[in-house]
């Protein structure tokens, strides 16, 4: 991928900014404007060097409009209606892309958190324009890398649900991590499958369909962190959004004060973080979600194949 540090000439040209300012939103207020800094160095950056920028992004549910967001956007910048209003975005049509494309003369990707999404903004766009990579979008890939390989001893902390969808990741990892556990509503369903005999999978002890993680477990993860030198945690560890946060958050707790290398990912796990003001305590704290773990299990996304 290239970098945007690597175009030679900025000044007057119109860049086509993707980002991933698809934020929490309660009662017209952004409750988290995380991932919206995370992208402004890029913003900066551009305007610096004399370009215009023209910010597109999603919004979930796709009614919300953009407008929403007009205090974030710097002056001189502008910001383009939801994309996923027009059919075309998910269904990666190429009169969509052309006519995102029409608006600018390059393209930047800062969007690593979508970029799992074949949709024509991530995919399309870098067809028809000259496109580069953001900064926070070289960061995620850059820190994500470091998994592959990574200092030894490797744990994995998996959370959440929907273990299909991690299923690839476990089964990669398990030939570079030293330890995986799997927790929240994975486990019970990671408990059927035959990884669950591997020796380095552990699964929480009593109640595998408990609603939050107990004591007993924590110090089963205080026993694994402290042999650790490198870890990566993505989700939570019981049923965060019926309420049971007290476990996830003492793991985000004992893992900020750890002093390991640490990476974090998962919008749980930010919510987590921001509960907990914590977002300086970790070594990497990743945007993406699905993004992230989709990187992790194949080592590329289609936004960076698009890119590239």
């Amino acid at each position: 991928m290239r970098s945007i540090r690597e175009i030679k000439n900025l000044n007057g040209k119109t860049v086509l900014l993707r980002v991933d300012w698809n934020v929490p939103i309660e009662n017209g207020r952004v409750l988290d404007d995380f991932r919206i800094k995370r992208s402004m160095p890029t913003i900066e950056y551009l305007q610096n060097a004399g370009a215009k920028v023209i910010i597109a992004t999603h919004l979930e549910p796709e009614e919300i409009s953009t407008e929403i967001l007009h205090d974030f956007i710097p002056k001189g910048s502008e910001i383009l209606e939801n994309l996923r209003k027009d059919p075309g975005e998910k269904n990666n049509s190429p009169e969509f892309a052309k006519s995102l494309a029409s608006r600018a003369d390059m393209y930047v990707n800062e969007a690593f958190s979508a970029s799992h999404r074949s949709h024509a903004s991530i995919i399309g766009v870098p067809k028809l324009l000259p496109s580069f990579a953001g900064l926070e979008f070289l960061s995620e890939v850059e820190n994500l890398s470091k998994a592959f390989n990574p200092p030894h001893p490797f744990l994995l902390i998996l959370g959440g649900a929907k273990f299909e969808t991690k299923l690839p990741l476990v089964e990669k990892f398990l030939q570079i991590a030293d330890s995986i556990h799997i927790a929240g509503l994975n486990a019970a369903a990671a408990l059927k499958m035959k990884i669950s005999e591997n020796s380095k999978v552990s699964l929480p002890l009593g109640d595998i369909t408990a609603l939050d993680i107990d004591e007993a477990n924590l110090n089963l993860l205080r026993t694994k962190i402290n042999d650790a030198k490198f870890i990566i945690w993505n989700g939570p560890l019981g049923k965060y959004e019926d309420g049971y946060k007290e476990g996830t958050n003492k793991l985000a707790q004992i893992l900020a004060e750890s002093g390991k290398e640490v990476i974090v990912g998962g919008a749980d796990t930010l919510a987590v973080i921001k509960e907990l003001n914590l977002y300086d305590k970790f070594n990497f704290v990743s945007t993406g979600g699905g993004a992230m773990l989709e990187f992790l299990a194949k080592g590329t996304l289609p936004g960076i194949k698009a890119l590239n």
